[in-house]
């Protein structure tokens, strides 16, 4: 969908300009990803009008593939305004306009399970879900036990306003978000919204509760994130019936704006999956990723280059923990420490 950025501080009532930019968790991962180097595809719908006209050219631009991306000639492309503030605070406002949009008319029959058969990564959020009763019929259909499927990857992304002006469904939010993730092999969630729809109080309750994934990252906002590996190769740092823990808390970040982050650490730790790097590693290339995110205004964000996001998260213990990222940082040798 379409992001309507605003041109400077405060409530939407108040900012008198917003810009035109590229929005949706999925979309911002595709680019994300494909600016790290590695082959995406873009599955979705989008309305025949400029602002479709628009997404397809900027999501391309990325390098992503949009060959499969279908133009809805009845129905309009999705767009949103939201104010800069930390989405985590009540200062935050975002108002949705996507009932009735194209992507509210993904189903089965649109999106056949064959355009994402032969990827290595499957990545879906709950934001889908959260869109119309074929939309989450979709879900189901993608994240259904199959031989061959690919990873599924799932980011639990709960958004309440999605559901409060979305389909009336016969299951509560928490109820769809907690079965879809449960059917994925990789799964990304808040412990804040964990909280908010599970009623859960840290990592190890999420991991209770989401016990099927393979792996489950539970993100921690300041106090970093943990991952929980079911299935590790080797041995690691806690370790106990329920598999291998760890934690990994992020460098010091000069924010220009909070908006991104979480996409751009999936993304992140996706692209480090698929080069087989460690779990610790993983979460640090999320992390870096989310500080090029945070360091940028807007929802997207270049990708730190692999060697130098790669020579980072090799820093030892005491030098990972004084790095200090600031506008700029992705440029070669630009990150600063703290004393």
């Amino acid at each position: 969908m379409v992001t309507f950025l605003p041109s400077r501080p405060g409530r939407l009532a108040d900012v008198p300009a917003f810009t035109r930019a590229v929005g949706g968790a999925e979309s911002n991962v595709a680019c994300t990803l494909a600016a790290a180097g590695h082959r995406v595809r873009w599955v979705g719908r989008v309305g025949a009008d400029g602002f479709g006209d628009h997404l397809l050219a900027a999501v391309a631009a990325y390098g992503v593939d949009t060959g499969a991306v279908r133009r809805d000639p009845h129905r309009p492309t999705g767009v949103y305004f939201r104010t800069d503030a930390d989405r985590a605070t009540d200062a935050h406002e975002v108002v949705y306009y996507r009932t009735g949009s194209a992507a509210s008319a993904m189903s089965p029959d649109t999106v056949p399970y064959e355009t994402v058969a032969d990827g290595r990564i499957l990545h879906l959020t709950g934001i889908t879900a959260a869109l119309s009763a074929d939309c989450r019929d979709l879900l189901y259909e993608l994240t259904a036990p199959r031989p061959h499927r690919p990873l599924v990857s799932f980011d639990v992304n709960h958004r309440p306003g999605l559901w409060r002006d979305g389909p009336v469904v016969p299951d509560t939010p928490a109820d769809v978000l907690l079965d879809l993730a449960n059917r994925a092999d990789l799964v990304f969630v808040g412990a804040d919204e964990a909280k908010a729809l599970w009623g859960t109080h840290g990592a190890r309750a999420v991991a209770n509760l989401l016990d099927r994934p393979e792996t489950l990252v539970v993100k921690l906002g300041r106090g970093g994130a943990t991952v929980v590996d079911r299935h590790p190769a080797s041995h690691a740092h806690i370790e106990d019936a329920d598999g291998v823990a760890y934690l990994e808390r992020p460098p010091r970040v000069d924010v220009v704006s909070a908006v991104g982050a979480g996409d751009a650490f999936a993304a992140g730790f996706l692209s480090a999956t698929l080069r087989g790097l460690p779990m610790p590693v993983r979460l640090r290339h999320g992390h870096l990723t989310a500080a090029a995110a945070l360091t940028a205004p807007g929802d997207l964000a270049r990708p730190p280059r692999r060697a130098h996001a790669d020579r980072l998260a090799a820093l030892d213990g005491p030098a990972w923990a004084t790095l200090r990222l600031g506008p700029g940082w992705t440029g070669e040798d630009q990150e600063v420490r703290t004393p």
